[in-house]
């Protein structure tokens, strides 16, 4: 490429100088005197110079530019490696210092959320994995091996301690592959959520954009490269499309929100830029060998509970029909005697759906976890219960398949049971009789395939690291640097697959999607009518 570049300009060179040339010649047949002439060959024109102080800067520039974009910086690496043995190629990651009302300040107002989300302030100790729990009695939870209780909003936190501790950060972000944006969102949709307006709510989302979007790494792309963590379902950032006009902010409607990637606990569907990760669970190993221990315990579990549900009842007048099938699912474990329930009153304070020893106790003891929706399409027990070793079963696609493309299988069935909810709702169909009909040993290849994929849906201590195993986080970014590669290479992507087109009221940059159609491709042009001038 540099060859061809140099060739480029000197033949326009070439060309100019011919040019010249043929004016001199020209001049001297019309009667220029020969010490004229010799006198004209002798001292370059001015506008020679000028050419070849152009051509030697842009000479310049383009090897500088060539060599950061073809490079792969090794930040804090001093064994002298080779690029081409370089680990990390085509996994840096450039981290924004956000200044600290976008994180640090926000965790210190968690006093703020006490009246509504209950005390949040325990929650953000540990890098985020909240207080140590020890269940001593029978071992199911021992604060040694990792277990926290850990608040299924709390992701904001986690992810960012996790992200201090990857293993491929650049300081240059000429040469990352993805930024990473510290904002604490989902802390911030707590503390402003209840008795403020909606200027209060959207203010630090709006503050971030505009801080983003002055930033020069955002305008490489537009920001499409940059990616941030809001533990909170993506109705939460997404208050103009909701029912209820006071529900929220808007993160995800605002420009910046629209081009960033932004992973978030249940995906809207309704743009391209909010992916689906796992609810954090109780359970963060700190090594491989807690995470295999943990598999083997779970897989030697005795199940003396057929199916199991633990959660609260959702009332006859809720017009969301997807939610009103939990009322049936609790009365038909009610009904059953090989049906372990865990019921719990809907407030905050109610203590058996916030003791992580209750709940995982009932789930290593069930075959079948019931799944139904709660106050949106997805559960935190989802992913407790699948940690637990218990094969959970859905009832709506939106509680799992449509979600978590980076974590979960796409042959569903193989780790989980789905039985429609219309047909529990408005056929009565029996679970019990649904699942009892699935052959012993398929549900043991089942149990199998979920005990598998129990590294995948837990957040590892971010204050050490797994050595062979991925996490969720591991998946996560790897989801992310592939989305931003699809897009330099000019695919659209929604949630985690290509499409062959872009929908209707999505941003598209001016700048060819992004294809290196280079600076120095332009320069080059206008080099090239300067020198020429004139056709």
């Amino acid at each position: 490429m540099q060859l061809s570049v140099a060739n480029s300009i000197i033949q326009l060179l070439s060309k100019s100088a011919a040019k010249g040339t043929t004016v001199r010649s020209r001049r001297a047949v019309g009667g220029a005197k020969g010490v004229d002439k010799a006198a004209a060959t002798a001292v370059p024109p001015l506008q020679l110079l000028a050419i070849l102080a152009v051509i030697a800067w842009t000479l310049f520039l383009y090897l500088q530019f060539s060599v950061l974009s073809a490079s792969v910086e090794v930040v804090d690496v001093s064994d002298g490696a080779a690029d081409s043995a370089d680990p990390c190629r085509g996994r840096y990651i450039y981290v924004h210092d956000l200044p600290p009302r976008f994180n640090a300040d926000i965790i210190r107002d968690c006093g703020k959320t006490e009246d509504h989300w209950g005390d949040m302030c325990g929650f953000v100790s540990n890098a985020g994995l909240g207080r140590p729990l020890a269940d001593p009695a029978d071992g199911v939870i021992t604060g040694e091996a990792g277990w926290y209780g850990t608040h299924q909003f709390g992701l904001d936190l986690i992810f960012h301690s996790r992200m201090k501790q990857y293993e491929c950060l650049t300081n240059h972000s000429a040469v990352a592959n993805a930024v990473f944006v510290p904002f604490y969102a989902g802390f911030d949709f707590a503390r402003y959520h209840w008795g403020y307006d909606n200027a209060a709510r959207d203010a630090a989302s709006v503050d971030l954009s505009q801080w983003l979007m002055a930033r020069p790494q955002w305008r490489r792309m537009w920001g499409r490269d940059h990616f941030l963590v809001a533990g909170r379902t993506g109705w939460d950032f997404r208050r103009s499309n909701n029912v209820d006009p006071d529900w929220g902010n808007d993160l995800l409607a605002m420009p910046a929100g629209r081009n960033m990637s932004v992973l978030v606990l249940e995906s809207t569907f309704l743009h391209s830029s909010d992916y689906s990760v796992p609810y954090p669970t109780y359970f963060h190993p700190r090594s491989d060998a807690d995470v295999l221990r943990w598999q083997d315990r779970v897989r030697a579990q005795n199940r003396t509970w057929f199916m199991a549900f633990v959660g609260a009842p959702r009332p006859d007048a809720d017009a969301r029909m997807n939610i009103r099938v939990r009322d049936h699912v609790i009365a038909q474990c009610k009904a059953s005697s090989s049906c372990g329930l865990l019921a719990c009153a809907r407030s905050p304070g109610s203590p058996q759906c916030h003791a992580p020893g209750d709940i995982m106790r009932l789930f290593q003891k069930a075959s079948f976890c019931l799944q139904p929706p709660g106050d949106s399409s997805t559960r935190r027990s989802v992913f407790d219960s699948m940690v637990a070793g218990c094969i959970p079963v859905f009832f709506h696609t939106a509680s799992a398949y449509k979600q978590y493309r980076w974590h979960l299988p796409g042959d569903h069935l193989n780790y989980s049971a789905y039985i429609p909810e219309a047909d529990v709702r408005q056929r009565n169909v029996s679970i019990e009789a649904v699942l009892r009909s699935i052959p012993a040993d398929t549900v043991e290849r089942m149990r199998e395939e979920v005990i598998k994929l129990i590294p995948r849906v837990l957040y590892a201590d971010p204050r050490s690291r797994l050595e062979t195993i991925k996490d969720a986080v591991d998946l996560a970014v790897e989801g992310v640097l592939d989305t931003v590669a699809r897009i330099k290479r000019g695919e659209y992507v929604d949630s985690g697959r290509p499409v062959s087109e872009d929908p209707p009221n999505m941003y598209i940059s001016t700048e060819s999607r992004f294809q290196p159609k280079s600076v120095l491709t332009r320069m080059m042009t206008r080099l090239k009518q300067w020198i020429m001038g004139p056709q």
